[in-house]
C-alpha cells in the first residue's frame, strides 16, 4: 500500500480549499519524450490532472508519480476473511476489520449462511459471503463472544480447519481460541485467549500450552490474542508481519491508537487476579466503589448495607479467603490490630508471596453501611 493513501480521507477538505484559493492547475503536457506526473488514483477531480514536475498534488496534497507508474497495474489487495456468527462479539471482529482495511486489504465477513447475525450487544450484521461462495482469503479472523455454538458447529469448524492449511495467518481473538482449539488446531501450541477463561481453555484442551503473560501468541501461521482489543494489537502484528513494521505502525497512528507491541498491557496479568471469588451478593446489596492497581499490588473498595453486625461481616469475608487458600497472619504491629481488620498471606501464580489486608469501616450516622476494602502486594 502506498502510505499517502492513508491520507485520502483528507482529500476532499484539501480539494476544496485549494479550488477556493486558486491554485495553479497542471500544465499542459511538454515534449513527448519528456516525463509527466500525476497523484496516484484518489478517486477525485485531481485524477485528471497532468503535471510536468514532481512534487504534491496542489489539489489533494498527495505526492506525485510518474504517469506511467501510476497506469500499471496495482497489485492485487491481500484478502481478510473474518468470520462472524450469532454471538459474535462485536470489537472481536471490528477491531481488525478497521485494521486491515486501515492497510488497504480487501476485508470481508463470511458466516455459515448468508442469513443475517445478532452479535453480543444485539447489532444485526448481514455476511458478505457464505462459507461456499467466499473467496480465497489471505488472512482468516476468528473473534469471539457467545461461541457456545460456533465452536461446536460442524460446517465452521470444517471450514476454520480447511482455511488453517491455506491462508497466510489465521487469528483468533478473545475465546474464538475455542473454536481453533475445536477444530484441533491449537494441539501443542502455546495459545491465550480472554483473561477469564484462561483456565477453562487449559482445563478443556491439556494439549495447549496455555500463557497468561502475553497480549497475542504468534505461533507462526497461527496466532492467538487475548481478550477484545488485544484483537487490534494481534491485526497490527499481522499486517507488520505481511507489509513491514512501517505500514502497521501507520496504521496505528491513523486510527489513533496507542500501539506498544514492545509494552504491551496484559490483563490476565494483573493483581486482581489473585483475589478470590467472594459472593458478597450473599451479604447484603454491594456496589464496587474502585477497583485499581498493576501487576504488584491491587486495591478493592467496596460500599453497601448489609443486614450483618460489622463483626458477622468481618468472619464471613473472612471465610471467603480462606476458602480461596489464602491464610491468617498476625498484624504487623500492635496498633494495627482491629476486630475490623484482618492481615493475610497467599502465593502468587508462581508460588512468590503475597500479602493482604481486609478493613471494614461502618459509615457514621448510617446504620448497616459500610465501606470494605482489601489492598494486596507482592511481599517484599
Amino acid at each position: 500500500m502506498k502510505p499517502n493513501r492513508l491520507f485520502h480521507r483528507a482529500a476532499p477538505l484539501l480539494l476544496a480549499l485549494a479550488l477556493s484559493s486558486g491554485a495553479a492547475s497542471a500544465v499542459e503536457p511538454a515534449a513527448a519524450n519528456a516525463k509527466h506526473y500525476v497523484c496516484p488514483p484518489c478517486a477525485h477531480p485531481c485524477d485528471a490532472k497532468v503535471h510536468d514536475k514532481p512534487g504534491t498534488c496542489p489539489l489533494c496534497g498527495m505526492k506525485l508519480v510518474e504517469q506511467q507508474e501510476a497506469a500499471a497495474p496495482a497489485p492485487p489487495r491481500k484478502k481478510v476473511a473474518i468470520l462472524i456468527f450469532n454471538g459474535v462479539e462485536i470489537i472481536d471482529y471490528t477491531g481488525p476489520y478497521e485494521v486491515f482495511g486501515g492497510a488497504d486489504y480487501d476485508v470481508f465477513t463470511v458466516a455459515e449462511t448468508r442469513a443475517p447475525v445478532t452479535t453480543a450487544m444485539g447489532m444485526t450484521v448481514v455476511p458478505k459471503h457464505a462459507f461456499a461462495d467466499a473467496p480465497q482469503a489471505d488472512v482468516v479472523v476468528v473473534p469471539g463472544g457467545g461461541v457456545t455454538e460456533a465452536q461446536h458447529s460442524m460446517p465452521t469448524l470444517a471450514w476454520v480447519k480447511q482455511q488453517s492449511t491455506r491462508v497466510q495467518q489465521l487469528m483468533s481473538v478473545c475465546n474464538g481460541a475455542f473454536i481453533l482449539a475445536n477444530a484441533g488446531l491449537l494441539d501443542g501450541l502455546s495459545a491465550t485467549t480472554t483473561y477469564i477463561n484462561l483456565e477453562k481453555l487449559q482445563a478443556a484442551f491439556p494439549k495447549v500450552k496455555v500463557v497468561d503473560d502475553r497480549r497475542f501468541v504468534d505461533n507462526g501461521r497461527i496466532i492467538t490474542t487475548a481478550g477484545l482489543a488485544a484483537g487490534i494489537d494481534g491485526a497490527l502484528h499481522v499486517v507488520s508481519k505481511l507489509d513491514g513494521l512501517g505500514l502497521a505502525q501507520r496504521v496505528a497512528l491513523a486510527g489513533e491508537y496507542d500501539w506498544r507491541p514492545r509494552e504491551s498491557f496484559v490483563r490476565a496479568a494483573l493483581a486482581d487476579r489473585l483475589i478470590p471469588q467472594v459472593d458478597v451478593d450473599a451479604l447484603g446489596d454491594w456496589d464496587i466503589a474502585s477497583t485499581e492497581g498493576s501487576t504488584d499490588r491491587w486495591e478493592l473498595v467496596l460500599v453497601g448495607r448489609s443486614a450483618l453486625s460489622a463483626a458477622q461481616l468481618m468472619t464471613q469475608l473472612g471465610q471467603g479467603l480462606a476458602a480461596g487458600g489464602w491464610a491468617r497472619r498476625e498484624p504487623a504491629s500492635a496498633s494495627e490490630a482491629s476486630p475490623l481488620r484482618s492481615d493475610w498471606r497467599f502465593s502468587g501464580r508462581k508460588g512468590e508471596p503475597w500479602t493482604g489486608v481486609l478493613t471494614l469501616h461502618p459509615r457514621p450516622g448510617a446504620a448497616g453501611q459500610y465501606t470494605a476494602k482489601l489492598a494486596i502486594a507482592r511481599a517484599g
